[in-house]
Parts: structure tokens; C-alpha cells; sequence
């Protein structure tokens, strides 16, 4: 797409600007004065700003370092005996994989044991039902404080037996548990990894964590953590593929979200106080990403993690700016850049194709990775310093952030629409009618007539170049 069909200029809001507001403005609009100003302006190197390659402005990022991989401990039943320690430290293991057995023969000693203890209470169940049957039996023939007596007699008898009952149901769940122990005497690998901190098996009643026989490291040397919060929580799914980029360079890898915390990150300082008021402040959540590598990367290095659209394949090269970064000035479109003196100056570029959904342009010649430039605002002048320390930079307290006199974002006006300079230096400008005005250099419209003096037509126009705009 061509230049001035890709940016678009701002002549329409120059000229309506300048019959609302006096005629000096419109023709200031185009010809800027040089600066006297000593305010120095903030410049980014190029490269720093490149959209080229840097995936969507607006894709959902996450902040992350690098950190040592997953460590899961492997815990075991301490109420059995352990029968054999199939692994060794050392050993790599695969999930799934057998690490230790129980021994067996203790396993069935207790199921035996359980199992008589159930028929001795049926036994006894059995006895006092046939006890009631005969109490029963004499209680009918009983008169007076006699049958009383049977009463008492048949409610203990019924009431050992509700209690043997529930114990006989107590003592099936623990069988049920014991069997399916025995058919899972073992304990597995809950991950791939290397078996580490492997102890001999004996529980040490003092140490933190008794159950803990070995811990298994998951493979690979580093893993990724970032942390998400509640409100783009939507964002991160277990499976997703991710970009994560280098903060220091353009070096990125692809991986993919293998974790995803359900705990929120503990808000408490090393020494138990509350960092934040957690009525007050979103919970974050830590989730893990496993890289397809990590080459060029360091243990507790920063980077973002960038979800991955699946474009990254199809990457841009050369420079690319943000639109907010491209002006126009009436004839040719330009941006603020630092010179060999340190002085920023228009710089003239040329505008290759265009990423309406991004709001990008290529930059086809007029800058390269090297160069520094600024971000457009009222008070940048050409001539004024430059400097690359943005606590250096002076802005005017009266600044108002929008584009210098001269220049408007070259986003902001329908295409179609030309302003030039005749060989007097007179505003010449055609709107997209087809009619010509030209002003002079005071702003005074020397010749022209259409529907732009036509007021009500004036404004419909500005609704619709803002219509457009919106769109």
C-alpha cells in the first residue's frame, strides 16, 4: 500500500481548525518554526521499539524467571513394612515406574487378622440372637418384676450386637483397604526425573517429613515460573503453547504450560508478616512452563512469556513502528529523530505496508535498528537535545502529550484528502470533493469555494472522518 494511502493525513482537521480557531494556526500546521527551546527530549533506540517479530501489542504476556526444575517428594504408608527399594540414587525413572514395595506377607497377616475378628463378632451376634429368641419364649409365661427383668436382659443382648454390627462394618472397610493394598503393594513415580535424597528406608520420628522416602528431580536441567492474578487467570490453561522472550535481546523459545499452581503465592514476608491486606489485593498464582530449550538462557534469568498465536513462524523483519510513532505533515510522512549532534529532527521516512489490526507501519527507508527517536508531543521542536535517560528528559509542566504544532498522528484523517505548497508558499488544499482552497502564508483564504464554508456540511464531514476513524 502506498504512503499516503496507508497514513493518513490530518488536512481535514487543519483546515476546519484553522476557519474555527483564525487562519495563522492552518498554515503553522505545515510550517513549522525551528526551536529555541533547552528542554531535552527522551529518544528510544529503534531497535528497543521495533514491532518487527515482537508478536501482538495487546497479546497477553506474563513475567517469568527461570528457576530449578520440579521437585515432587515420594511419600510411603509408615504403618507398613517396607519389603524392597527397587531404585537407587541416581536412577532416572519414568512416570508410572515402580519405586518400592511393601512387604506382603505382613499385608496378609492383617487381612487374616481382620477377617477372624469379623466372624468372631458374627459368632457373637449369632449367640445373642438365639439368647433374645429364648428370653423372649419365658418373658411370655413371666408375670410381675419377672418380665421386667427379661426386658432389660433382651435390650442388652440387641444393643451388643448393634455395636458388633457397626464394628463388622468398620473392620470390612479396613480388609477392603488392606486387599487393595496387597494388590498395590508398591509405590510408583509420580514423574519422569532422577531419584534423589533417597533414604534407607527406617522413619525418623523427628525429622519434618517422615513419609518422605526419596525425592524425584524432573527432567532437564531448568523450567520456567510465572505468575498469573485473578483477572487474567482465563489466560492460562494447562497444554498451552507460549513465547518466552529474552528482556535483554531478541532471543526467544517456544514451550509449553506444564503446571499450574492451585495455591495462591503466599503474601508473607520472611518473617511472618502480611506483605498486602488480602481483602484488598488479587491473589497471584504461580504456574511453570517446560521450554523446548533453554539455550542461551541462565538459572534466574527474567523474561516474558507471551502466548503463543502461532504466528511466530511468520515473523516481520526491517523495522516496524507503532502508528503513534509516524507523522504527517501535509506532504510527506516523518518522525522525531536524534541527529549526529544530539539535536532531534524530522526525520523523512518511508512507509512500506501497513498492519491495520495492529496499528503498525513499515518503515521501508529513513531509520534503522540504530537510530533514535521520540514519541510525538506538543512541545518537541526541531533543534532541542536529546537524551536517552528518561529522568533527564525535561517536559513542560504546560504540555498537553498531544502532537507539536506542524504534526499530527498520520492516523488520524481519511486518505484522498492532499494539502501542498504553491511556489508563493501558499497553502494549496483539495478536499475529497475534488475543490481546491488555497491560503496564504497569513492563514487568509485567497481563493476556493465549496462545501467546506457550508457549516452544517463541515460538521458532517468531521462525524464522518471520525466515523471512519473509529472504524
Amino acid at each position: 500500500m502506498a504512503a499516503k494511502g496507508v497514513i493518513k493525513g490530518i488536512v481535514t482537521v487543519a483546515v476546519i481548525g484553522a476557519l474555527g480557531a483564525g487562519g495563522w494556526f492552518a498554515y503553522r500546521h505545515f510550517v513549522p518554526e525551528q526551536s529555541a527551546r533547552t528542554e531535552k527530549v527522551y529518544v528510544q533506540r529503534v531497535a528497543n521499539v521495533n514491532a518487527a517479530g515482537t508478536g501482538d501489542l495487546f497479546a497477553n504476556c506474563f513475567s517469568g524467571v527461570i528457576v530449578a526444575q520440579k521437585t515432587v517428594s515420594v511419600k510411603y504408608d509408615t504403618s507398613k513394612t517396607i519389603g524392597e527399594i527397587l531404585v537407587s540414587e541416581g536412577d532416572s525413572v519414568k512416570k508410572g515406574d515402580k519405586l518400592l514395595t511393601y512387604n506382603i506377607e505382613a499385608i496378609q497377616i492383617e487381612i487374616d487378622t481382620a477377617k477372624l475378628e469379623v466372624e468372631g463378632l458374627q459368632n457373637s451376634i449369632q449367640t445373642n440372637e438365639a439368647e433374645i429368641a429364648q428370653l423372649e419364649k419365658e418373658k411370655r409365661t413371666a408375670t410381675g418384676d419377672a418380665q421386667v427383668s427379661y426386658t432389660t436382659k433382651i435390650l442388652s443382648l440387641q444393643s451388643d450386637n448393634a455395636r458388633s454390627e457397626y464394628d463388622i462394618k468398620t473392620k470390612n472397610v479396613e480388609i477392603a483397604k488392606l486387599e487393595n493394598s496387597l494388590n498395590n503393594a508398591f509405590v510408583t513415580a509420580p514423574i519422569d526425573g532422577t531419584v534423589k535424597e533417597l533414604k534407607d528406608g527406617a522413619p525418623d520420628p523427628m525429622s519434618e517429613n517422615p513419609d518422605v522416602i526419596m525425592k524425584i528431580t524432573a527432567d532437564g536441567d531448568y523450567r520456567v515460573q510465572g505468575t498469573f492474578n485473578e483477572q487474567n487467570a482465563m489466560s492460562i490453561s494447562k497444554g498451552a503453547e507460549v513465547i518466552l522472550r529474552s528482556r535483554v535481546d531478541d532471543t526467544t523459545r517456544k514451550g509449553e504450560i506444564s503446571d499450574i499452581d492451585e495455591e495462591p503465592i503466599s503474601q508473607e514476608d520472611p518473617y511472618g508478616m502480611m506483605r498486602s491486606d488480602p481483602m484488598t489485593s488479587s491473589s497471584k498464582y504461580a504456574f511453570y512452563v517446560k521450554p523446548e530449550s533453554l539455550e542461551g538462557f541462565r538459572l534466574g534469568q527474567h523474561l516474558v512469556i507471551e502466548m503463543d498465536r502461532g504466528d511466530e513462524d511468520e515473523k516481520r523483519t526491517g523495522v516496524w513502528l507503532y502508528d503513534s510513532f509516524v507523522m504527517w505533515d501535509g506532504k510527506e510522512n516523518y518522525v522525531w529523530a536524534k541527529n549526529d549532534r544530539d539535536r532531534i529532527e524530522k526525520r523523512i521516512v518511508e512507509i512500506g505496508e501497513h498492519d491495520e489490526e495492529r496499528g503498525e507501519s513499515e518503515i521501508k527507508s529513513g531509520l534503522s535498528p540504530e537510530d533514535y527517536i521520540a514519541v510525538p508531543a506538543d512541545y518537541i521542536e526541531a533543534g532541542m537535545g536529546t537524551t536517552t535517560n528518561f529522568s533527564e528528559a525535561e517536559i513542560p509542566e504546560d504540555a498537553s502529550g498531544m502532537p507539536a504544532d506542524g504534526a499530527y498522528p498520520a492516523d488520524a484523517v481519511p486518505g484522498g484528502e492532499e494539502a501542498d505548497f504553491d511556489a508563493a508558499g501558499n497553502l494549496v488544499y483539495t478536499d475529497g470533493e475534488g475543490d481546491v482552497y488555497t491560503f496564504d502564508p497569513e492563514g487568509e483564504l485567497i481563493d476556493g469555494e465549496g462545501k467546506l464554508f457550508d457549516e452544517e456540511n463541515a460538521e458532517a464531514d468531521e462525524a464522518e472522518n471520525e466515523a471512519e476513524n473509529d472504524g
